[in-house]
């Protein structure tokens, strides 16, 4: 038997007798290594207080809303029997030699809850090192989880339509004696199977969770809870001065969205406030159910509700998860931003002619020497000069942040929708440099093999459809940004040269921006900038 081991509160800094909120496991209850046994919740924050290791609970050595301090014990832990302990169990234990790696979702950028939309393995199957065992897809992009090494599928730990986060396990792999990658992350196979993962996944089949409703409606309590439902928080019921029960994630995506968490009920343990809450929240607001707080200052009428059918034959096509959750986001940004859009031409008949004298160079070295990467090193060239454009607001809209870095998000056309990735440090990168990466991301994009860290960070979009055609078109600010470029296609127009009408490329340009921080006439000077670097394309290559 292995030594019993305590579990004490871990360093939280310079807080002290923070209340124990929520007591996640109880005495006999197998647990695995981080998993979460309890949770405490300061004046600023939500912290949990997990496992060392793997093992037992053996018992809880505080309650329920009583106070603990860093190095307190909360816990006490029997470890689970390590493999060496099990070998010297007998002939019984001997055979068990394969080592069993846990596979976890990777780094996946600031993103959670991202569902599972593909297995593309079964328990049982034999896989190779890097070979996908499911697919996952964010409102960016699609991801795939590979195995870290060879060998069977002994158990999965999602399903379709789950959603997971960073670290989430989602199956075991029985690695190959020869696979010495095993040798970090092996554990003894008994364990592995009984320990539940750290954190279960949510179906997507589960209960919508419900919203605020009067008293008499109550929302449904979760099945799966071994307690007795508790009663969800709510305005209704909450105590003098007390703070909505949620994570500080949660609380940073209600603040994007403008929720005031008081108005949310909480359908996770004792009443926490999840992110479907939230969402649901608002979806309520959207679809006229519930008042809107007064607060945001206008209220949104409920859309139509139209049986398009009796007017003739009809079809229900489904929309891609990208184009649903991306559409949320652009609302939300029409919404919540005061746009203005600026319209102008720049002459690009000087840039045209000297990317048509490289491009054929170009094309034999096997990149496209597109319009594109003149407009992204013209497009640097003029934030350098207005730096209020390469910039965002913070979160109480009191200030101005001005970035030092010029990272370029490029809206991209794919065939499940519109993903913008981001072309960094464009302000240290030639126009050929910038033409070979945007082909790379294009394709990556097109193909869903974008990883989170390819759309995060951008300081200024560029949305194109030069390729397609179109006069002008107010283009949606990508927050916390705050303008974007779009382009549409040249076109040869009469323009008078003091003498005569000569024949010139012209480009169009459109240019959101966020009133609150950029006013007509800078926004005016700033497209009249760029377009001079368009017309000049010499300053752009020297």
């Amino acid at each position: 038997m292995a030594e019993r081991m305590e579990v004490r509160v871990p360093d939280i800094g310079d807080f002290a007798d923070v209340p124990v909120i929520e007591i996640l496991v109880q005495p006999g209850d197998q647990v695995s290594a981080e998993q979460s046994l309890l949770t405490l919740e300061s004046d600023k924050a939500t912290m949990e207080v997990p496992a060392p290791t793997a093992g037992t609970v053996v018992s809880i050595e505080v309650t329920l809303n009583g106070t603990v301090s860093e190095g307190d014990l909360v816990a006490v832990l029997e470890p689970l029997a390590t493999a060496s302990d099990s070998s010297e169990a007998g002939p019984e234990t001997a055979s068990d030699a394969t080592q069993t790696v846990a596979v976890a979702v990777p780094d996946i950028g600031d993103f959670t809850d991202i569902p599972v939309i593909e297995l593309l393995v079964a328990v049982g199957d034999m896989v190779s090192a890097e070979q996908s065992l499911l697919t996952l897809e964010s409102d960016k992009a699609t991801m795939e989880v590979p195995a870290p090494v060879s060998g069977r599928v002994s158990a999965l730990k999602v399903a379709l339509n789950d959603t997971v986060s960073e670290g989430h396990v989602v199956a075991l792999i029985e690695a190959d004696e020869a696979d010495e990658a095993t040798e970090a992350t092996a554990s003894a196979p008994e364990a592995a199977s009984e320990a539940p993962s750290q954190a279960p996944p949510v179906s997507q089949s589960a209960p919508t969770p419900a919203p605020v409703a009067p008293p008499a409606a109550a929302p449904a309590a979760d099945a799966g809870q071994r307690q007795s439902p508790p009663v969800p928080l709510s305005a209704g019921n909450l105590m003098p001065g007390h703070v909505p029960y949620a994570s500080p994630a949660i609380r940073a995506f209600a603040r994007e969205l403008g929720v005031d968490l008081a108005r949310v009920s909480g359908s996770g343990r004792n009443g926490r406030i999840l992110r479907a809450d939230v969402s649901a929240f608002v979806k309520s607001l959207l679809q006229g159910g519930m008042a809107a707080p007064a607060a945001s200052g206008f209220e949104v009428a409920p859309p139509p509700k139209v049986d398009f059918s009796k007017f003739g034959p009809t079809e229900t096509q489904a929309l891609s998860r990208i184009k649903k959750i991306s559409g949320k986001n652009l609302h939300r940004n029409w919404v919540t931003i005061p746009h203005v859009t600026h319209n102008d031409l720049a002459d690009s008949t000087e840039m045209e002619a000297f990317r048509s004298k490289h491009k054929a160079a170009a094309k034999a070295e096997g990149y496209n020497l597109t319009p594109l990467a003149f407009l992204m090193k013209s497009v640097v060239a003029a934030l350098q000069a207005f730096p209020n454009f390469n910039a965002s607001l913070d979160a109480d809209g009191e200030n101005l942040i001005l970035k030092q870095y010029y990272h370029l998000g490029i809206a991209v056309d794919t065939p499940d929708g519109l993903v913008v990735p981001v072309i960094r440090d464009c302000d240290q990168k030639s126009v050929t440099e910038l033409a070979q990466e945007l082909g790379a991301v294009s394709v990556r994009a097109r193909e869903g093999k974008l990883k989170p860290a390819d759309w995060q960070g951008a300081s200024f979009s560029i949305s194109s459809l030069g390729g397609i055609g179109g006069v002008s078109f107010s283009p949606i600010i990508n927050a916390p940004e705050v303008a974007i470029l779009g382009v549409s296609r040249s076109r040869m127009e009469p323009v008078w040269d003091g003498e005569a009408f000569q024949p010139r490329l012209m480009l169009p340009l459109s240019l959101s921006y966020d009133h609150r921080v950029i006013d007509g006439a800078q926004a005016a000077r700033f497209t009249r900038a760029l377009a001079t670097h368009i017309e000049d394309p010499d300053q752009l290559v020297l």
